[in-house]
């Protein structure tokens, strides 16, 4: 019989609707029937395209013994953590606590006010011998210890709590803005960690890097790094490249059918978690766009092409946004869809291509993956070889295309479409691709319109037309940094609209202001005041699989503050500095966005303005030849008409007749 969670909109939600666990959805009812019948809550949180979500689902919360020591010793909450990321990350930074380790699916017990007190990820059915205790004893344990010493639970609670709240502040943050030199000390620090035989960073699993690599093309951009600091500017070229070659080579990326996994699980990037999310694929947009204009490699442009080509076939909504994920599993098992046999290439291609196909992309009759199956990797160095394979990949995608599909999560999340129309608005400039400026456009465009309430506020999720949810730091300042985006070429695609999408972009920065900024501190949180849902209002200085909202926001007032001039964007973004001093030490990687942001600004954000009749597509085409950095287009109409004058930070050179001639002077 169908639970509370029939009826929900979040597709993971509805995955769990038929266990017998007499789940809740996050929400108050579950707390006030906690504090009514003073049971512990079990907060379980997942999402829908994870493949031990699944597992431990299938294994233990569909069981009807181990579901009726859940029910009867606990109020059980399922929540999607995308759908409710400031939930998550208080109970993931907990359980982070308690074990120095975490991931999903996360379980948590908490007092029945919501303040966690134990808890871990997958447990197993069963005594495995693995060191796992099983989920049925735990189960037991905790309740148990909950009747009998509920005290020493309320001291670890208070305990937890407090050391949430010293996480809000920055690591050994003195109150010292960083230092542009510590900055290619930080690019020096993460180009030593390096994995140089095979690419990315330290050992397995790997996950693709791309706010690292922006960083570290920022670095190499300076000035400073190019032409004083030579070793430390080939050691980066060696160190992206590598890494950029492998992800485009290896597992990780989709060789059939475009797109990137969420991870790879073996240090050679070989055999991803099969999952595929958007916000992966709009961060590695950007990122291999930019290498591009530095990196002139046709590879990394052909990955940009095929990503958005299979965001347009198998992640754009009707409204023109796109959903966040794909499952890891079919109803054949985890990766099936993906795999091969050499027996199944040839079946498609005839023995004789398919033993081409077969060499390049190393199918093999014993496999790489589990059941003599592979994972398709490219190990044929000659791109025009790959090329020529092209029309033998269409062919497998078809007939791919007959397989069992996994599920795709239909929702629409604003911070994870704003990565991606961020992606797709670099490359349009970087590739000059009306079209992708134009689907860029129209998603940001249906979010503005239907995510962004008539307060100010934005909503987190949509299903369909209708939004729901509080959106996160996190939305507001990637959105931001997406109207950025689109408003630095607008002018060449779409002429009088820069103005526009900058406007947007400060609305949302000085949303982001009021409703998120500490008034006693440095730095903002991710969840707006008032939540009464939260026990804790956290703060988020490291970026994880997404960039940190404090990240983006530098990004957005340095950007903002170079349009416009304006000292409030300065202030913000220097009030931020202070954060990341000590990070930018002791984890470089984790901050990578913010560094990359703080690095740009200190190159100097650039703005190429010109006057009535200015040929806009030409000085696209001045801005495109030089190696990628922020550069925005706009319009001025107290310039002669067709001169452009170009400004970097708060300097202004003289003007110029054409582009070309002003962009020469960056």
């Amino acid at each position: 019989m169908p639970n509370r969670l029939a009826d929900a909109s979040s597709l993971y939600l509805r995955q769990h609707a038929d266990n017998p666990v007499d789940w809740y959805p996050w929400g108050d009812e579950a707390f006030a029937r906690a504090r009514a019948e003073d049971k512990p809550l079990l907060i379980s949180i997942g999402y829908s395209s994870c493949h031990w979500c699944h597992v431990m689902a299938h294994e233990s919360f569909e069981d009807d013994y181990i579901a009726s020591l859940m029910n009867k010793h606990f109020v059980c909450v399922k929540v999607d953590r995308e759908e409710h990321p400031d939930v998550d990350a208080i109970y993931m930074e907990s359980v982070q606590m308690m074990h120095g380790h975490g991931g999903w699916p996360l379980n948590v017990f908490c007092l029945p006010d919501g303040r966690p007190f134990a808890g871990g990820t997958y447990f197993p059915p069963d005594d495995r011998r693995g060191g796992m205790i099983p989920w049925p004893q735990l189960l037991v344990r905790v309740a148990d210890f909950y009747k009998r010493q509920r005290n020493d639970l309320e001291e670890n609670a208070k305990a937890i709590l407090g050391n949430l709240e010293a996480g809000n502040h920055p690591f050994q943050a003195s109150g010292d803005p960083l230092p542009n030199e510590a900055l290619p000390a930080a690019a020096e620090q993460i180009t030593g960690a390096h994995d140089d035989e095979y690419g990315g960073f330290g050992d397995a699993p790997k996950f693709p890097p791309a706010s690292t690599l922006d960083f570290l093309m920022a670095v190499r951009g300076t000035a400073a790094v190019d032409l004083r600091q030579p070793a430390l500017r080939d050691r980066i070229d060696g160190v992206v490249n590598t890494t950029l070659t492998a992800m485009a080579h290896g597992g990780l990326f989709d060789q059939v059918g475009g797109g990137f996994a969420r991870y790879c699980v073996d240090r050679h990037w070989i055999i991803p978690h099969f999952e595929k999310m958007l916000y992966d694929n709009g961060l590695l947009l950007s990122t291999y766009a930019r290498a591009f204009t530095r990196y002139p490699k046709p590879l990394y442009k052909a990955i940009v092409e095929e990503s958005v080509v299979w965001l347009e076939r198998e992640m754009r909504t009707p409204q023109g946004t796109f959903m966040a994920a794909v499952d890891a599993d079919s109803e054949d098992g985890e990766g099936f869809f993906y795999t091969w046999t050499p027996a199944d290439i040839d079946a498609v291609l005839g023995p004789d291509e398919g033993a081409v196909f077969r060499a390049a992309y190393a199918v093999t009759e014993e496999g790489n993956f589990e059941h003599g199956r592979s994972q398709p990797v490219l190990i044929e160095p000659d791109f025009d070889k790959r090329q020529a394979l092209a029309a033998a990949r269409a062919r497998l995608l078809e007939a791919r295309a007959q397989r069992t599909r996994p599920a795709t999560d239909t929702k629409v999340i604003t911070g994870w479409n704003a990565l991606v129309i961020r992606g797709l608005a670099h490359a349009a400039a970087v590739f000059h691709e009306p079209a992708w400026f134009a689907a860029a456009a129209r998603a940001a465009h249906w979010i503005l319109d239907n995510m962004l309430r008539s307060d100010g506020s934005l909503a987190r999720v949509a299903y369909g037309d209708t939004a729901n949810g509080h959106a996160c730091l996190e939305d507001y300042a990637a959105l931001a940094e997406a109207a950025l985006a689109l408003a630095a070429v607008a002018e060449a695609f779409e002429p009088g609209t820069s103005a526009e999408w900058q406007a947007h972009a400060a609305r949302l920065a000085e949303a982001a202001v009021e409703r998120f900024r500490d008034p006693t501190a440095m730095g903002f949180f991710s969840s707006e005041a008032g939540r009464a849902d939260l026990v804790h209002r956290k703060k988020d200085w490291l970026d994880n699989a997404t960039p940190s909202g404090n990240s983006a926001l530098v990004h957005v007032f340095s950007s903002l503050h170079a349009l416009t001039g304006e000292a409030k964007y300065a202030a913000e973004r220097d009030r931020l500095r202070p954060a990341y001093t000590g990070l930018a030490e002791r984890a470089p990687s984790a901050v990578g966005h913010a560094l990359a942001a703080f690095t740009l600004d200190a190159t100097g954000l650039a703005v190429l303005k010109g006057g009535p009749g200015a040929d806009w597509p030409s000085a696209l085409d001045a801005l495109r030849a030089k190696p990628w950095r922020p550069a925005y287009l706009q319009p001025a109409g107290d310039l002669p008409e067709g001169t452009y004058q170009l400004c970097v930070g708060t300097q202004c050179l003289a003007p110029a007749k054409n582009a070309m001639e002003a962009m020469e002077r960056l």
